[in-house]
């Protein structure tokens, strides 16, 4: 059981780091405000190459493909991610996606992820989407999160590692399923209420303590 003094330490950090942290956020809701379709894209792209790779390597790894993400081949993007990114394959995961968008949505993102009502839709229509090639629940949540939607736990594994070490969660891994997901973001959000800090400011908070910066 987490007592009154630990939630007074998270609190007293939180101050110490809100600028930063609400600045942040504001970078990400500015690409909702005013970013254009490829932007949009480009987080996608950066959260698909962010998986079991980490956000330096993620964000390496999109600005070498970014001349190359509206039209580039699947060769194209592999030569710029070899040597860049750990799984250079990826380019697959990246052009499969972009031409299905371009199919499903005529590549209008900002509509279509405007176009769900219901936040948990949202996430699902690019978790459970096999057409999202290399994006999961994580992801998904993580891509939303940084285009500026609100609510969503990015339950990555330094997260997850911080929920076990204070006895939220059972298991330090991060979760794959559905259900397992919304379970363990539901204990977050709770913890998040207990706090009185709301759940975006929070999983900056806990990935600055871990790592030690606000990430991406």
């Amino acid at each position: 059981m987490i007592n009154e003094d630990f939630y007074k330490k998270l609190r007293l950090i939180y101050e110490e780091k809100r600028d930063s942290i609400k600045a942040r956020l504001t970078e990400f809701q500015d690409v909702l405000d005013n970013g254009d379709d490829k932007r949009i894209f480009k987080e996608l792209a950066f959260c698909i190459l962010t998986s079991a790779a980490g956000p330096k390597m993620g964000q390496v790894s999109v600005d070498a493909i970014n001349g190359l993400l509206m039209e580039g081949s699947e060769g194209e993007l592999y030569e710029k991610l070899h040597g860049v990114h750990k799984y250079p394959e990826r380019a697959s995961y990246i052009v499969h996606t972009r031409e299905y968008l371009k199919k499903e949505s005529d590549f209008k993102l900002k509509d279509l992820v405007f176009s769900f009502k219901d936040p948990v839709q949202r996430r699902d229509f690019f978790a459970s989407n096999k057409n999202i090639k290399g994006a999961g629940y994580l992801q998904a949540s993580h891509f939303l999160r940084n285009i500026g939607f609100s609510g969503y736990a990015i339950l990555d594994k330094n997260i997850m590692k911080m929920l076990y070490e204070f006895g939220l969660v059972d298991n330090a891994k991060p979760p794959t399923t559905r259900k397992n997901y919304i379970e363990v973001e539901n204990r977050v959000k709770a913890f998040s209420d207990k706090l009185g800090i709301g759940i975006d400011d929070l999983d900056l908070l806990l990935w600055s303590v871990r790592t030690g910066h606000i990430p991406k």
